[in-house]
């Protein structure tokens, strides 16, 4: 790996019980993080393809390791995200030279496709603060049962100079989704919106 990773850390979950009711299947979903040095922290950058460049390789490696706490095929993943935490060295631009030039690309070979955006969320902070994953449906972005999101949070991440970034994947929706809207079966998966 020639990644300047620190730590990497996985969580998965499974709903079984949602306000007293049975979640059958149970709502699983899964994060990988890794907390890794931010080659550009501490002074500005014009050029940021240091960062882009690393996100390719993150791409392929965390959407595997969610993969692998999963249990699961790609072809099973209905929903993805993506989230970067930028410590206080850094800036927020460092977030989205992360997570958008070049992460997706990986992410969706790894899984096989995914038709729609890949939400995506980006904030500054320091050690044990949470970072919220946004998820939505890969291949359709109106379906509602897929809005939802993850939390994680790492004690000693990120330090200043580091970066906390994280994919997260579900082979489904919310627990018990009941608001209506397109769902999961009804996709046509064509345009990444329906």
């Amino acid at each position: 790996m020639s990644l300047p990773v620190r730590k990497i850390v996985t969580l998965c979950e499974a709903t079984r019980l949602e306000m007293g009711q049975a979640v059958t299947p149970p709502a699983r979903r899964a994060v990988a993080a890794a907390i890794l040095a931010n080659p550009c922290a501490g002074r500005f950058h014009a050029d940021l393809s240091l960062l882009t460049d690393m996100a390719a390789e993150l791409g392929d490696l965390l959407t595997r390791r969610a993969l692998a706490a999963l249990g699961v095929e790609a072809s099973a993943i209905q929903s993805f995200g993506k989230a970067a935490m930028i410590g206080e060295n850094g800036e927020l631009e460092h977030a989205a030279a992360l997570l958008h030039p070049s992460l997706g690309a990986p992410m969706r070979a790894v899984l096989g496709g995914g038709k729609a955006l890949v939400p995506s969320a980006k904030k500054m902070g320091g050690p044990g603060q949470s970072l919220d994953i946004p998820l939505g449906h890969k291949d359709a972005a109106y379906v509602r049962s897929h809005f939802d999101a993850m939390e994680i949070r790492v004690a000693d991440a990120p330090q200043a100079d580091e970066v906390l970034i994280a994919i997260a994947l579900s082979p489904g929706g919310r627990p018990n989704p009941r608001v209506g809207g397109l769902v999961h079966e009804e996709i046509r998966g064509d345009d990444g919106l329906r």
